[in-house]
């Protein structure tokens, strides 16, 4: 198993955000948000927005802390990123 969180710089709502994926599938990605209770609201395509926050506890339960970069680099070489022109279509 291989999720991944990066560092939270996306302000919103009053708080920093990071990104919560899997480099191996969505399916471990959905099955790691909900055994962390977090909500399907947060799922955005290829990712979870998660808060500051809760990243302790994430890493705590077995995600790998990883810079931006190499969290983006590996969830395109998983081939599950979702490239900005099709975000923008499905909106």
């Amino acid at each position: 198993m291989t999720v991944l969180v990066d560092d939270p710089l996306w302000p919103a709502h009053g708080r920093l955000w990071a990104h919560l994926v899997s480099d191996e599938s969505l399916d471990e990605l959905h099955a790691f948000a909900r055994s962390q209770d977090l909500p399907a609201r947060g799922f955005d395509r290829d990712h979870y927005d998660v808060p500051e926050e809760i990243i302790p506890r994430l890493v705590a339960a077995g995600a790998h802390h990883v810079p931006g970069k190499e969290l983006v680099r590996r969830l395109i070489a998983s081939g599950l990123r979702v490239p900005a022109r099709d975000r923008r279509a499905g909106r």
